[in-house]
Protein backbone atom coordinates (compact mmCIF):
# COMPACT_ATOMS: atom_id res chain seq x y z
CA UNK A 1 0.00 0.00 0.00
CA UNK A 2 1.31 3.48 -0.88
CA UNK A 3 1.92 5.95 1.92
CA UNK A 4 -1.15 7.69 3.31
CA UNK A 5 -1.17 11.46 3.09
CA UNK A 6 -2.29 13.62 6.01
CA UNK A 7 -2.68 17.35 5.36
CA UNK A 8 -2.82 19.55 8.44
CA UNK A 9 -4.66 22.77 7.59
CA UNK A 10 -3.93 25.00 10.58
CA UNK A 11 -6.27 27.71 9.24
CA UNK A 12 -5.97 30.75 11.57
CA UNK A 13 -5.87 28.69 14.76
CA UNK A 14 -2.29 29.55 15.78
CA UNK A 15 -1.83 32.84 17.59
CA UNK A 16 1.94 33.33 17.86
CA UNK A 17 5.15 32.39 16.12
CA UNK A 18 6.19 30.50 19.25
CA UNK A 19 3.05 28.35 19.00
CA UNK A 20 3.74 27.76 15.31
CA UNK A 21 7.28 26.59 16.02
CA UNK A 22 6.08 24.30 18.80
CA UNK A 23 3.34 22.69 16.73
CA UNK A 24 5.57 22.28 13.68
CA UNK A 25 8.38 20.76 15.75
CA UNK A 26 6.07 18.28 17.45
CA UNK A 27 4.43 17.33 14.14
CA UNK A 28 7.81 16.88 12.48
CA UNK A 29 9.15 14.78 15.38
CA UNK A 30 6.24 12.37 15.06
CA UNK A 31 6.25 12.39 11.26
CA UNK A 32 9.87 11.30 10.87
CA UNK A 33 9.09 8.15 12.86
CA UNK A 34 6.16 7.13 10.68
CA UNK A 35 6.64 4.20 8.34
CA UNK A 36 3.64 4.45 6.02
CA UNK A 37 2.41 8.04 6.30
CA UNK A 38 3.41 11.42 4.87
CA UNK A 39 2.45 14.62 6.70
CA UNK A 40 2.04 18.11 5.24
CA UNK A 41 1.70 21.10 7.59
CA UNK A 42 -0.11 24.15 6.19
CA UNK A 43 0.38 27.10 8.58
CA UNK A 44 -0.89 30.66 8.01
CA UNK A 45 1.29 32.77 5.70
CA UNK A 46 3.17 34.63 8.50
CA UNK A 47 4.28 31.36 10.12
CA UNK A 48 5.46 29.40 7.07
CA UNK A 49 9.14 30.16 7.67
CA UNK A 50 8.77 29.37 11.37
CA UNK A 51 7.29 25.96 10.52
CA UNK A 52 9.99 25.12 7.99
CA UNK A 53 12.73 22.64 8.84
CA UNK A 54 16.42 22.97 8.04
CA UNK A 55 16.56 19.22 7.53
CA UNK A 56 14.64 17.55 4.74
CA UNK A 57 12.40 14.62 5.59
CA UNK A 58 10.60 12.11 3.42
CA UNK A 59 7.65 12.16 5.82
CA UNK A 60 7.25 15.86 6.64
CA UNK A 61 6.57 18.61 4.12
CA UNK A 62 5.58 22.26 4.18
CA UNK A 63 2.33 23.48 2.68
CA UNK A 64 0.37 26.71 2.34
CA UNK A 65 -3.33 27.46 2.63
CA UNK A 66 -3.73 29.31 -0.66
CA UNK A 67 -1.88 31.14 -3.43
CA UNK A 68 -2.69 34.20 -5.50
CA UNK A 69 -4.00 33.87 -9.04
CA UNK A 70 -1.49 36.60 -9.97
CA UNK A 71 2.24 36.18 -10.60
CA UNK A 72 3.16 39.64 -9.28
CA UNK A 73 1.96 43.23 -9.19
CA UNK A 74 -0.19 45.57 -7.13
CA UNK A 75 -2.18 43.00 -5.18
CA UNK A 76 -2.02 44.04 -1.54
CA UNK A 77 -2.30 41.24 0.98
CA UNK A 78 -1.69 38.40 -1.48
CA UNK A 79 1.16 35.89 -1.79
CA UNK A 80 2.18 34.48 -5.15
CA UNK A 81 2.97 30.83 -5.81
CA UNK A 82 6.58 31.77 -6.58
CA UNK A 83 6.91 33.45 -3.18
CA UNK A 84 5.62 30.34 -1.44
CA UNK A 85 7.96 28.13 -3.44
CA UNK A 86 10.92 30.27 -2.36
CA UNK A 87 10.01 29.58 1.29
CA UNK A 88 10.22 25.83 0.80
CA UNK A 89 6.50 25.19 0.28
CA UNK A 90 5.75 22.03 -1.69
CA UNK A 91 1.96 21.74 -1.41
CA UNK A 92 -0.74 24.42 -1.63
CA UNK A 93 -4.45 24.14 -0.87
CA UNK A 94 -6.78 25.53 -3.55
CA UNK A 95 -10.55 25.83 -3.52
CA UNK A 96 -11.13 25.29 0.18
CA UNK A 97 -14.82 25.69 1.00
CA UNK A 98 -14.05 28.72 3.18
CA UNK A 99 -12.39 30.48 0.24
CA UNK A 100 -15.24 29.48 -2.04
CA UNK A 101 -17.68 30.93 0.52
CA UNK A 102 -15.73 34.20 0.38
CA UNK A 103 -16.24 34.42 -3.36
CA UNK A 104 -13.87 32.05 -5.15
CA UNK A 105 -15.58 30.69 -8.25
CA UNK A 106 -14.57 27.49 -9.99
CA UNK A 107 -12.77 29.66 -12.54
CA UNK A 108 -10.79 31.41 -9.80
CA UNK A 109 -9.83 28.10 -8.23
CA UNK A 110 -8.72 26.84 -11.63
CA UNK A 111 -6.40 29.84 -11.96
CA UNK A 112 -4.95 29.18 -8.50
CA UNK A 113 -4.27 25.57 -9.44
CA UNK A 114 -2.48 26.66 -12.61
CA UNK A 115 -0.22 29.07 -10.70
CA UNK A 116 0.60 26.44 -8.08
CA UNK A 117 1.55 23.82 -10.66
CA UNK A 118 3.47 26.29 -12.83
CA UNK A 119 5.61 27.14 -9.78
CA UNK A 120 6.51 23.45 -9.37
CA UNK A 121 4.30 22.66 -6.37
CA UNK A 122 1.44 20.21 -5.86
CA UNK A 123 -2.12 21.52 -5.67
CA UNK A 124 -4.43 20.07 -3.02
CA UNK A 125 -7.75 20.80 -4.69
CA UNK A 126 -10.81 20.90 -2.44
CA UNK A 127 -14.23 19.96 -3.78
CA UNK A 128 -17.48 19.08 -2.07
CA UNK A 129 -21.22 19.57 -2.07
CA UNK A 130 -23.01 21.98 0.27
CA UNK A 131 -25.76 19.47 1.10
CA UNK A 132 -26.77 15.90 0.30
CA UNK A 133 -29.95 15.75 -1.72
CA UNK A 134 -32.48 12.97 -1.22
CA UNK A 135 -32.64 12.43 -4.96
CA UNK A 136 -28.89 12.48 -5.54
CA UNK A 137 -28.65 16.13 -6.59
CA UNK A 138 -25.29 16.35 -4.83
CA UNK A 139 -23.72 14.10 -7.46
CA UNK A 140 -24.56 16.52 -10.24
CA UNK A 141 -23.41 19.47 -8.14
CA UNK A 142 -20.07 17.80 -7.45
CA UNK A 143 -19.58 16.76 -11.07
CA UNK A 144 -20.16 20.32 -12.29
CA UNK A 145 -17.84 21.70 -9.62
CA UNK A 146 -15.02 19.34 -10.54
CA UNK A 147 -15.40 20.09 -14.25
CA UNK A 148 -15.36 23.83 -13.62
CA UNK A 149 -12.49 23.67 -11.16
CA UNK A 150 -10.24 21.75 -13.55
CA UNK A 151 -11.26 23.58 -16.72
CA UNK A 152 -7.88 25.31 -16.98
CA UNK A 153 -5.73 22.32 -16.03
CA UNK A 154 -4.02 20.15 -18.64
CA UNK A 155 -4.04 16.35 -18.50
CA UNK A 156 -0.29 16.34 -17.90
CA UNK A 157 -0.63 18.71 -14.94
CA UNK A 158 -3.58 16.78 -13.54
CA UNK A 159 -1.73 13.48 -13.51
CA UNK A 160 1.47 14.83 -11.97
CA UNK A 161 0.72 17.59 -9.49
CA UNK A 162 -2.88 17.31 -8.32
CA UNK A 163 -4.38 15.78 -5.19
CA UNK A 164 -8.14 16.02 -4.62
CA UNK A 165 -9.52 16.64 -1.13
CA UNK A 166 -13.19 15.76 -0.96
CA UNK A 167 -14.71 17.82 1.85
CA UNK A 168 -18.50 17.95 1.98
CA UNK A 169 -19.29 21.43 3.26
CA UNK A 170 -22.05 20.19 5.56
CA UNK A 171 -19.58 17.91 7.40
CA UNK A 172 -16.97 20.58 8.16
CA UNK A 173 -17.10 21.42 11.85
CA UNK A 174 -19.87 18.88 12.40
CA UNK A 175 -20.04 16.59 15.44
CA UNK A 176 -19.48 13.54 13.27
CA UNK A 177 -17.74 12.85 9.98
CA UNK A 178 -19.47 11.36 6.97
CA UNK A 179 -20.08 7.62 7.28
CA UNK A 180 -17.14 5.66 5.82
CA UNK A 181 -19.45 3.83 3.38
CA UNK A 182 -20.61 7.21 2.03
CA UNK A 183 -17.02 8.44 1.87
CA UNK A 184 -16.19 5.39 -0.26
CA UNK A 185 -19.08 6.08 -2.61
CA UNK A 186 -18.06 9.70 -3.08
CA UNK A 187 -14.38 8.87 -3.49
CA UNK A 188 -15.24 6.49 -6.33
CA UNK A 189 -17.47 9.15 -7.88
CA UNK A 190 -14.70 11.77 -7.68
CA UNK A 191 -12.23 9.41 -9.37
CA UNK A 192 -14.75 8.55 -12.10
CA UNK A 193 -15.45 12.22 -12.81
CA UNK A 194 -11.72 12.91 -12.90
CA UNK A 195 -11.30 9.99 -15.33
CA UNK A 196 -14.01 11.41 -17.57
CA UNK A 197 -11.99 14.63 -17.79
CA UNK A 198 -8.44 13.31 -18.10
CA UNK A 199 -8.65 9.63 -18.99
CA UNK A 200 -8.96 6.34 -17.14
CA UNK A 201 -5.29 6.23 -16.13
CA UNK A 202 -5.58 9.65 -14.47
CA UNK A 203 -8.69 8.50 -12.63
CA UNK A 204 -6.84 5.50 -11.25
CA UNK A 205 -3.76 7.45 -10.23
CA UNK A 206 -5.24 10.59 -8.66
CA UNK A 207 -5.10 10.57 -4.88
CA UNK A 208 -8.35 11.41 -3.10
CA UNK A 209 -8.40 12.59 0.51
CA UNK A 210 -11.36 13.15 2.83
CA UNK A 211 -11.91 16.19 5.03
CA UNK A 212 -14.65 17.06 7.51
CA UNK A 213 -14.86 16.40 11.27
CA UNK A 214 -11.80 14.13 11.20
CA UNK A 215 -10.19 13.08 14.50
CA UNK A 216 -8.08 10.29 15.94
CA UNK A 217 -11.16 8.23 16.75
CA UNK A 218 -12.53 8.01 13.21
CA UNK A 219 -9.41 8.43 11.04
CA UNK A 220 -8.63 4.74 10.66
CA UNK A 221 -12.18 3.76 9.64
CA UNK A 222 -12.49 6.64 7.19
CA UNK A 223 -9.34 5.57 5.37
CA UNK A 224 -9.89 1.81 5.43
CA UNK A 225 -13.66 1.55 4.91
CA UNK A 226 -13.84 4.85 3.02
CA UNK A 227 -11.04 3.75 0.70
CA UNK A 228 -9.37 7.15 0.52
CA UNK A 229 -5.66 7.92 0.24
CA UNK A 230 -5.50 10.19 3.25
CA UNK A 231 -7.12 13.01 5.18
CA UNK A 232 -7.42 16.79 5.19
CA UNK A 233 -7.45 17.70 8.88
CA UNK A 234 -8.51 21.13 10.14
CA UNK A 235 -8.65 22.19 13.80
CA UNK A 236 -7.41 18.81 15.00
CA UNK A 237 -4.06 19.39 13.26
CA UNK A 238 -3.08 21.99 15.89
CA UNK A 239 -4.42 19.94 18.79
CA UNK A 240 -1.18 18.08 19.38
CA UNK A 241 -2.36 15.21 21.61
CA UNK A 242 -5.20 14.38 19.24
CA UNK A 243 -3.20 14.91 16.05
CA UNK A 244 -0.34 12.73 17.27
CA UNK A 245 -2.80 9.93 18.03
CA UNK A 246 -4.40 10.41 14.60
CA UNK A 247 -1.04 10.06 12.85
CA UNK A 248 -0.19 6.95 14.81
CA UNK A 249 -3.58 5.39 14.08
CA UNK A 250 -3.24 6.04 10.36
CA UNK A 251 0.33 4.75 10.25
CA UNK A 252 -0.79 1.42 11.73
CA UNK A 253 -2.98 0.73 8.68
CA UNK A 254 -1.47 -1.93 6.43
Amino acid sequence: MSAKLIIGNWKMNVATVEDAKRIAKRTRTVAVRLMHTTVVACPPFPFISAAASRRSSANFHLGAQSASIHESGSYTGEASAAMLKSLGVEYVIAGHSEERARGDSDETVSKRIARIIEAGMTAIVCVGEKARGENGEHFEYLKDQIKGTFAGVSAEQATRRVIIAYEPVWAIGAKEAMAPSDVCEMSIFVKKTFADLFGSEAGLKVRVLYGGAVNFRNARDIITAGRVDGLLVGRESVNMPGFVELLKAVDEIN
